[in-house]
């Protein structure tokens, strides 16, 4: 697993041991930004952030700052560990936690980000949808878009966001959100 552009482009990343965590491919990191363009400047919430692909993928395209939430221990000293060998550590805060939790109390503070990053367990999605749904709506910037992963065959949609982008990228279904 490597970074795909950027200023850490081909920098390799490290995932955790077990099967707890599913890493977004290359490819499917490479299609989705390539969908989404310019995140320079972007300010980035990267939810269920495992190894920290997809935010650190951010980063490493310009975003200014990203936000990583993981509650598995595992993955949280694979994210350490990859936000430490990029040199990401000042624009990257992780923070250890249940991701709706962490998403609840951030929308409570008024926190606001142009970037969402949704990638979680494709066996929780279904429970999660109307935490997710009524949350991450509160969290996002005026012009802001969301990238959900799911499985390939995975139905989710969450409320008050339209897909601009959905496709299936090998096991995954990649969808772009904005604001209806």
């Amino acid at each position: 697993m490597r970074i795909v552009a950027g200023r850490n482009r081909s920098r390799r990343l490290v995932a955790p041991a077990g099967g707890g965590v599913r890493p977004t491919s290359d490819r499917a990191r490479e299609a989705v930004f390539a969908s989404l363009g310019d995140v320079m400047g972007a300010r980035v919430l990267d939810l269920f952030a495992g190894s920290g692909a997809l935010g650190l993928e951010a980063l490493s395209r310009g975003a200014a700052s990203c936000l990583f939430v993981e509650r598995d221990r595992a993955a949280l000293d694979a994210l350490r560990a990859n936000v430490a060998a990029l040199g990401e550590a000042e624009a990257a805060t992780v923070r250890r936690g249940s991701a709706p939790r962490v998403l609840a109390g951030l929308a409570e503070a008024g926190d606001a980000f142009d970037l969402v990053l949704l990638d979680p367990p494709y066996a929780d999605l279904p429970r999660l949808v109307d935490r997710l749904g009524r949350d991450v709506p509160r969290v996002l910037a005026p012009g802001g878009r969301v990238v959900l992963e799911t499985a390939a065959d995975q139905e989710a949609a969450l409320p008050g966001l339209e897909a601009s982008y959905n496709r299936r990228v090998g096991a995954a279904r990649l969808r772009i959100l904005s604001r209806a």
